[in-house]
């Protein structure tokens, strides 16, 4: 192609104008061609799918101007490993051909993790360490300063001028961005383009259309299939989505006959029953799950899983286990409390309580279509239920 000097743009998060400026200003430091460069293999839970952030990247693909940038998908997981992740990237990219590599103010940092700036690894500190070994790499560093959005001005600036000028900026985060695309809100002019907002929406539904799971959990007893049942029929009656019962009696008959009661196969039942709510989430519609999933790190596993597609809906219904026992028609409590059951859940198995359950209701103090009324009116409130619908 007769390009000398290639810049490097890695990201695996769609790209919108603040991108576009940086690497254009990159260009012209450097006198340089651009490589958009994403990753396109794993990244973390939550991201846009590999299509979609592609389909973003054809949208911004065409505000480039012409023979200037071209796009390449690099077949990569990310591994969020900071520093070093960088200096791995910059050797991948000079592999290409590339002469200069865009290094951030955060390149590759772990989002949640706490330290002293709250942050796993310092600001700056792939710079600092790309910096190091610059003299053994072949592909030069370009180095980029945090930058926010200057209503004033029209225009996105360094943080340093921001704050040396004492300017108001702008900046919204992954996270901001989500709740707007969830909630069907604007996404200002001045962040990204209509084309790649329009991707976006795509792969991210508002509430109302989304595909999410009610996972209740609780003792045997506490009126998990119930409340599972009686929202099931305010869902199917509310109509606009598929709903789908899975009740933790009928999974067992039909999905995990041959499964016991130990740890193991508990695990195992409530991973069937995770798989089929996902494909169901996914899709659109809405699982409705009622086992009695004992165990914590099972819990946040199914979780993990569905939260890629959609949704996840904790209800602890946290009825006491004396209540629980004295509703007991079938004589399972009395019959684990003489042995003839082993391993029952809260006599001689231990239940693991959600610490941080979306919902948590105790039917002992509630009717059941009082319990059902408080969690349809939390989907109400949460926005998982179309509140623009009339009859």
């Amino acid at each position: 192609m007769g390009w000398r000097n290639v810049v490097a743009f890695h990201t695996t998060k769609p790209m919108h104008r603040l991108h576009r400026e940086l690497t254009l200003q990159a260009a012209k430091d450097t006198e340089a061609h651009i490589l958009l460069h994403p990753a396109v293999g794993m990244t973390k839970p939550g991201d846009l799918s590999y299509y979609s952030r592609v389909h973003c990247y054809q949208a911004i693909r065409r505000y480039f101007p012409h023979n200037l940038a071209v796009l390449s998908l690099l077949p990569l997981a990310m591994r969020m490993a900071g520093p070093r992740e960088a200096l791995w990237h910059a050797i991948i990219h000079q592999n290409y051909g590339c002469t200069h590599v865009m290094i951030g103010p955060d390149y590759a940092s772990p989002p949640g993790q706490v330290s002293t700036d709250n942050k796993y690894h310092a600001t700056y500190a792939a710079q600092e360490l790309f910096a190091e070994h610059q003299n053994e790499l072949g592909a030069k560093m370009v180095a980029v300063e945090e930058h926010c959005y200057v209503a004033a001005q029209g225009c996105f600036l360094p943080r340093s001028v921001i704050d040396k000028q004492k300017l108001e900026g702008t900046y919204l985060s992954d996270d901001e961005i989500k709740q707007r695309l969830l909630h069907q809100s604007e996404i200002p002019g001045w962040f990204s383009y209509p084309e790649v907002v329009q991707e976006m929406r795509k792969a991210c539904p508002p509430r109302s259309k989304e595909g999410f799971t009610l996972f209740f959990t609780g003792l045997s007893g506490s009126g998990k299939s119930t409340l599972a049942k009686i929202v099931y029929a305010k869902l199917i009656e509310f109509g606009g989505r598929p709903v789908t019962l899975l009740d933790g009696d009928v999974v067992r008959l039909n999905l995990s006959s041959e499964l016991g009661f130990s740890k193991e196969h508990r695990n195992l039942n409530v991973r069937r029953i995770g798989f089929v709510a996902n494909e169901i989430t996914k899709n659109g519609g809405v699982a409705i799950c009622a086992p009695i999933a004992p165990y914590t790190a099972m819990r946040r596993s199914v979780r993990g899983v569905i939260e890629e597609s959609g949704a996840f809906l904790e209800i602890h219904v946290a009825t006491p286990l004396e209540v629980c026992e004295a509703r007991d028609r079938k004589g399972l409590y009395a019959k684990a409390r003489k042995g003839i059951i082993p391993e029952f859940t809260g006599i001689s198995d231990p239940y693991e309580e959600p610490e941080r359950p979306e919902i948590r209701i105790d039917t002992s103090t509630l009717t059941p279509m009082e319990a059902a009324q408080q969690i349809f009116l939390f989907l109400f409130k949460e926005g998982y239920i179309d509140s623009s619908r009339e009859p």
